[in-house]
């Protein structure tokens, strides 16, 4: 999510603020989840249910299933992962991993934030510009490090037999790179195409079936406009190292993503990669806070999600779309040291857990999609 005039992206904020059972049972022989879903599904970002734990995280993670939700987005912090340079600590990602399959719902991990050993820079002050690693070899160890844990030959899955089976087969490289906060300031396309090269030959050599997916791409005011950047990543060869591109079609209206999409779908072709899948990972609307394009209150909140998911779920198979994400689940407060605006006030819930009439809006229109492949 990008902020035009402001800089902290809820998503990564607080992913960096985290610090980091039943009866024993036989996998079965082709467990559900093993494939890569081919069909569109409706997700969210949902940082409440990364932060809470035990039954708190688990009854979230139900109640975002019931209401129709199928995928989780969140950032896997490079950093609350690799502590120790080489040593990967998996404890708190693992009960989450664990948590989600139980709640019957797939995750599209954000592979960001290296840690300040791996960092240009070193160590980073709150706030200050998260830069690309140093060395891209780090970054691939990473990530192969988490598919052996999470994919499909995952060490997860074997060391909690009691767990129902979910492998990770999709993996998002990076948030936002065209925006100069995620990007060590200098959003640079190029370098970019390097590491969805290089990490993505990472992932699918230890899981060949995986899909890469680009880090979500909006078109920001204050970083490379959405068209330039992906016509840059082209041009470097950005796109023929990746199975999906994402976007974060942030606008006004229903209209305005809806725009978006289409759009996004247009440059492929046109690029020469009609065969590029699309993901939206991030799109929302706020019903209060502070005044921007994207504060629409309670009732334009509900009207435009009802409204895109019924078009981008009728038109999910022209446009190649997978997914479409909604950022947040619930309203949050301002982060430390960061001042409020719009983004802390998409959720489908209000900050003291009470639902919005948006909540509602979103399960009946994802009961009204098409239904997908058996």
């Amino acid at each position: 999510m990008t902020k035009s005039a402001w800089l902290v992206t809820p998503l990564v904020a607080a992913a960096l603020a985290v610090a980091g059972c039943g009866s024993q049972t036989a996998a079965p022989a082709d467990p559900p989840g093993d494939e890569p879903s081919g069909d569109f599904v409706v997700g969210l970002v949902s940082e409440d249910a990364f932060a809470a734990q035990g039954k708190d995280r688990l009854d979230i993670l139900r109640r975002q299933r019931s209401a129709g939700f199928r995928l989780i987005r969140q950032t896997f912090d490079w950093s609350a992962i690799e502590r120790e340079r080489g040593e990967f600590d998996f404890g708190y990602h693992d009960d989450f991993v664990a948590d989600a399959a139980t709640a019957d719902l797939e995750i599209l991990p954000i592979l960001f934030n290296p840690p300040a050993f791996h960092s240009p820079g070193g160590e980073r002050r709150p706030g200050e510009d998260t830069p690309p690693p140093k060395r891209l070899e780090a970054m691939e160890r990473f990530a192969q490090a988490l598919v052996r844990r999470y994919g499909p030959d995952g060490s997860l899955w074997k060391e909690r037999a009691d767990v129902p089976r979910r492998p990770i087969r999709s993996w998002q490289v990076w948030n936002e790179p065209n925006v100069p906060a995620y990007w060590g300031g200098d959003p640079s396309a190029p370098e970019y195409a390097r590491m969805l090269r290089r990490v993505g030959a990472a992932i699918e050599a230890a899981d060949p079936e995986a899909e890469i997916v680009s880090g979500g791409i909006p078109d920001s005011r204050q970083g490379v406009s959405f068209e330039r950047y992906v016509r840059r990543l082209d041009a470097a060869g950005g796109l023929k190292d990746l199975d999906t591109l994402a976007i974060h079609p942030y606008a006004r209206t229903a209209d305005g993503m809806l725009t978006a999409v289409t759009g996004a779908r247009r440059l492929l072709t046109e690029l020469g990669h009609p065969e590029t899948a699309l993901r939206v990972t991030e799109f929302g609307w706020a019903t209060e806070g502070p005044s921007s394009p994207f504060t629409v209150g309670v009732q334009l909140q509900g009207d435009n999600i009802r409204a895109v998911i019924a078009e981008l779920g009728r038109r999910a198979p022209e446009l190649g779309l997978r997914s479409a994400i909604y950022f947040n689940w619930r309203d949050a407060p301002p982060y430390a040291g960061s001042r409020d605006f719009w983004g802390l006030h998409t959720g489908l819930l209000r900050r003291d857990g009470t639902a919005k009439p948006a909540l509602v809006t979103f399960t009946e229109a994802i009961k009204g999609l098409p239904e997908g492949p058996e």
